[in-house]
């Protein structure tokens, strides 16, 4: 069930709940596309001071979270600049996590939707985000309005990982079909 989703600028003392989320969505997501190794090194530890530095410092990256109506966080994300200025892109969407049990219910429309406003707000016009070519989310990306404009192979752990960029050459979301 769709429930409404306040979205805002992280504080540290979110770290952990985003770190959470962070490594709950991989863990969920990635199981069969990703070495375990990789997952299995991955702790809410490790990651929440990840995420409170980057809270903290917000110079890079900006992190904002989606709220439920009990002020707990169900999603995370964060942007800043791009980095492939090369795509002809100016901003860049890095992180777009939403907590496992609640995929489908609007938290991750709600925070693209932060994201842009808050990209747009620091001057931005135009975004990219990068996403596993094994990940389900590309269709959401795609549903969003998104365009794929590029394609890579990276690397994690000395294993290759093939990557999509979808594009925005308006900071909008496409509306979404719903079938019901």
């Amino acid at each position: 069930m769709a429930g409404k989703f306040t979205v805002r600028k992280a504080r540290p003392a979110d770290a952990e709940a985003v770190a959470r989320i962070y490594v709950d969505s991989w863990r969920d997501t990635y199981p069969l596309v990703l070495p375990a190794r990789l997952l299995s090194s991955m702790t809410v530890e490790g990651q929440t001071a990840r995420w409170r530095n980057a809270i903290s410092l917000a110079a890079r990256e900006s992190v904002f979270v989606a709220e439920d109506e009990k002020s707990k966080i169900v999603g995370m994300t964060s942007m800043g600049r791009a980095r492939d200025t090369g795509l002809g892109y100016d901003a860049e969407i890095y992180t777009l996590y939403v907590g496992p049990a609640l995929t489908g219910n609007g938290v991750g429309r709600a925070l693209l939707a932060g994201a842009f406003d808050a990209l747009a707000e620091h001057g931005h016009t135009r975004c990219v985000i990068w996403a596993h070519a094994g990940n389900p989310a590309r269709f959401f990306y795609e549903a969003l309005g998104g365009k794929l404009i590029a394609e890579r192979t990276t690397a994690m752990m000395g294993v290759p990982v093939p990557e999509v960029a979808f594009g925005w050459t308006r900071l909008v979301l496409a509306e979404a079909s719903r079938t019901h």
